[in-house]
C-alpha cells in the first residue's frame, strides 16, 4: 500500500516554512531548542496551519481525518482508562525505542532503548509484552492499544516472526525478543489488546512525534 503524502509545517526551527518531506523538516528542527512542527495530509491544511496559531494545531485533541461523520461514529472513541504503546525506528533496520503511556494523560509508564539495528514492529511487539507484564505485576486488566496490526498478530501467535537477521549490534534486542516470547508462553492475561484506529482518533498517545 502506498504511503500517503504528508506536508510538514515548521513554525519554529532553523528555517520556518512548509516542507514536502520528513527529511527536509528534520533538517530544519534537529538541534533547535523549542522547535514547533507538525505534519498534515494536504497542502491546503498545511498552509492554513502555517499562517495560523501553532497552539491551535498542536493541542492534544487536534488531528486530521478524511473519514465521514458516520464513519467516525462507527469507530466510537478510545477507552481513556487504558495503556497505549508505540515504537519509533530511524530506518529499517535502525535505532529503535519504545514506550508505554496512560492513554488519558500521556503519562509515561515505561521507556526502553534506543537499540541498534531494530525495526518498528519488533519495538511494538516488545512494548505490548512490556505493558502486559507491567499490568500483571500490578494486578491490572487495563486495555492495551497498539497501532500495529503486525505486532498484535505476533502477540496472538506468541512469536515475533521478524525477518530481521541477528548481528553483533542487535544481539541484546534478540535476547529481549526471546524473553518476551518466553513470557507469553508462560503467562496468561485478561487485558483486551485493541488496534488503535489512527484514521479516526489521530496519532496514538504514545507516539514519539517524529512523523
Amino acid at each position: 500500500m502506498a504511503t500517503k503524502k504528508k506536508y510538514y509545517v515548521v513554525w519554529e526551527g532553523k528555517e520556518r516554512g512548509i516542507f514536502d518531506s520528513w527529511e527536509k523538516c528534520k533538517k530544519s528542527i534537529e538541534g533547535h531548542k523549542g522547535a514547533k512542527y507538525k505534519s498534515f495530509i494536504s497542502p491546503e491544511k498545511a498552509k492554513e496551519a502555517f499562517f495560523g496559531n501553532p497552539d491551535d494545531f498542536l493541542k492534544k485533541d487536534f488531528f486530521e481525518t478524511t473519514l465521514s461523520d458516520d464513519e467516525l461514529l462507527m469507530f466510537g472513541k478510545p477507552i481513556e482508562n487504558s495503556i497505549a504503546v508505540d515504537a519509533a525506528c530511524s530506518g529499517v533496520p535502525g535505532k529503535m525505542e519504545y514506550q508505554g503511556v496512560f492513554t488519558a494523560n500521556k503519562q509515561q509508564l515505561f521507556h526502553k532503548g534506543p537499540f541498534e539495528d531494530g525495526t518498528a514492529n519488533i519495538g511494538e511487539f516488545l512494548a505490548i509484552v512490556h505493558a502486559l507484564a507491567w499490568c500483571k505485576k500490578k494486578k491490572l486488566d487495563l486495555p492495551i492499544y497498539s497501532d500495529s496490526r503486525t505486532a498484535l498478530k505476533w502477540i496472538k501467535n506468541k512469536k515475533a516472526k521478524t525477518k530481521l537477521e541477528q548481528n553483533s549490534k542487535n544481539k541484546q534486542l534478540f535476547e529481549l525478543i526471546e524473553r518476551a516470547e518466553t513470557w507469553l508462553e508462560n503467562n496468561t492475561w485478561s487485558n483486551p489488546l485493541i488496534k488503535w484506529e489512527t484514521k479516526a482518533w489521530g496519532e496514538i498517545p504514545a507516539d514519539f512525534g517524529r512523523k
